[in-house]
């Protein structure tokens, strides 16, 4: 059934398991769809129930529905650049966390390529993923609550402003630092947290 959405289930239109090998396989399709397709975002709730001869129905998930979000392919020329992107501003920021915390520390140079790197990777590259997968270009503030676009737009500002308010004084140590600590808070929040999310009750009838 579509998630939240409030179907009902329907054990009729449930699609049968074939063996291969010691895997029982099926194909997952979108219901009352001429191509099988879902939508972009959208979740399927599926329960899982193996049936044999007369004996009761065995519930394989716990009595819980297992969700999945479908997505679009995205192209290894994309994806992988912006992994190696945003990996590198992880590298560059904490390169400049270390600089900091030396008295006479060149931090301007760090906090100058940790907001390039940013910027590109999660402000022109993510978007593009965005878009691919989910159908739509950003679901972060203000348009939604997309932890992964809040918290790329977080450690953007934060950095930003440590950039900025830093200047060339020797007081911008600190901000890099705070920048820094700011950045390993948001890379602990797991990735697709609260992502998004096709809203049935709006778009689908």
């Amino acid at each position: 059934m579509r998630f939240k959405k409030g179907d009902a289930w329907k054990p009729e239109k449930g699609t049968p398991m074939i063996r291969e090998g010691e895997t029982l396989v099926a194909p997952l399709a979108w219901p009352d769809k001429e191509d099988g397709l879902a939508p972009l975002a959208g979740k399927l709730a599926y329960s899982v129930n193996l049936f044999c001869r007369q004996e009761e129905a065995k519930d394989m998930t716990g009595g819980k529905p297992v969700i999945m979000r479908f997505k679009g392919p995205v192209p290894a020329w994309i994806l992988i650049p912006h992994i190696l992107v945003m990996f590198l501003a992880m590298l560059t920021a904490v390169r400049g966390g270390l600089e900091a915390l030396r008295p006479e520390g060149q931090t301007r140079k760090y906090a100058l390529w940790t907001v390039i790197l940013l910027f590109i990777g999660g402000f022109i590259l993510g978007p593009l993923i965005q878009k691919l997968s989910f159908g739509a270009w950003w679901t972060g503030f203000p348009l939604g609550f997309d932890l992964t676009d809040n918290k790329t737009l977080i450690a953007f500002v934060g950095w930003l402003v440590a950039l900025l308010a830093g200047g060339r004084g020797r007081g911008s140590r600190w901000w890099v630092l705070g920048a820094t600590l700011l950045m390993l808070a948001v890379y602990f929040i797991p990735h697709s947290l609260l992502g998004s999310e096709l809203d049935y009750t709006k778009v689908i009838q």
